[in-house]
């Protein structure tokens, strides 16, 4: 899959292209990522790719003229129907559900804005999916575009070093969208806090009763919303709503 990223700032991917267990993703070209820069298709001398707002206010805004061109060019030298993503306050929130729609298809043209945001007009035509990480504001849309390449990544075939890894993730429907259990690693004591004795016990039944019972109770404890679901969906055994039912 290949995914353009529109962006004033492309030196802030390269470190992130060549770090970490997803590089393999980005060498292999698995996601295969070309980064573009706005400035190169603006006019003048100055190539500028900001102006005031219509209307006064703070800040500036991201002109349509050079995006539109850069866009123009980035789907001649694609060749397909990809779908162009704006980073956006307004967008919906990015969950596991959309990363996993993501990481199936072709790519897509990623839109990182800068300043006040970005001319409305070229959102209007251009512009097909609006995606948000949450309710914060960042100060543009590349840290957003990483958070998205990186999720995307590590679900390919051979990127993490366990193939089955990520089947273990939070949200994940082998989880029943349930949050992650705690972890626990060598020495067996640490600081005189023992590992809980059934992941030491070699008992995979009971290991695994443990690990579905943390899943429950962190899950009922910080995010209620993913049991309510859970529980709609009929993922929940009588073993599970026993367990809930108990804690406080």
């Amino acid at each position: 899959m290949r995914f353009d990223v529109i962006t004033l700032f492309p030196e802030l991917f390269a470190p992130f292209l060549a770090s970490g267990v997803t590089r393999r993703a980005y060498e292999s070209k698995q996601v295969d990522v070309h980064l573009w820069n706005p400035r190169d298709f603006a006019e003048g001398n100055y190539r500028r790719v900001d102006d005031r707002p219509f209307g006064g206010g703070p800040g500036m805004v991201m002109l349509a003229g050079p995006l539109a061109q850069c866009l123009a060019a980035i789907k001649a030298q694609r060749g397909d129907a990809a779908p162009v993503v704006l980073f956006s306050p307004i967008g919906a929130k990015l969950d596991h559900a959309g990363v996993e729609g993501w990481s199936a298809g072709q790519g897509a043209v990623l839109v990182c804005g800068r300043y006040e945001g970005v001319d409305q007009r070229f959102i209007d035509r251009h512009v097909d999916v609006q995606i948000s990480l949450g309710d914060f504001v960042l100060s543009g849309g590349e840290i957003a575009a990483m958070a998205l390449l990186d999720a995307v990544a590590r679900l390919q075939p051979g990127v993490l070093g366990d193939e089955d890894s990520h089947q273990f993730d939070s949200f994940n429907p082998a989880l029943d969208g349930l949050l992650d259990c705690p972890h626990y690693t060598r020495p067996e004591e640490w600081e005189g806090l023992k590992a809980p004795p059934e992941l030491l016990s070699g008992h995979h039944v009971q290991i695994e009763r443990w690990r579905r019972d943390r899943r429950l109770e962190i899950t009922a404890r910080h995010r209620p919303d993913l049991i309510a679901a859970a529980r709609a969906a009929g993922r929940l055994s009588k073993a599970d709503e026993a367990l809930l039912s108990k804690l406080p």
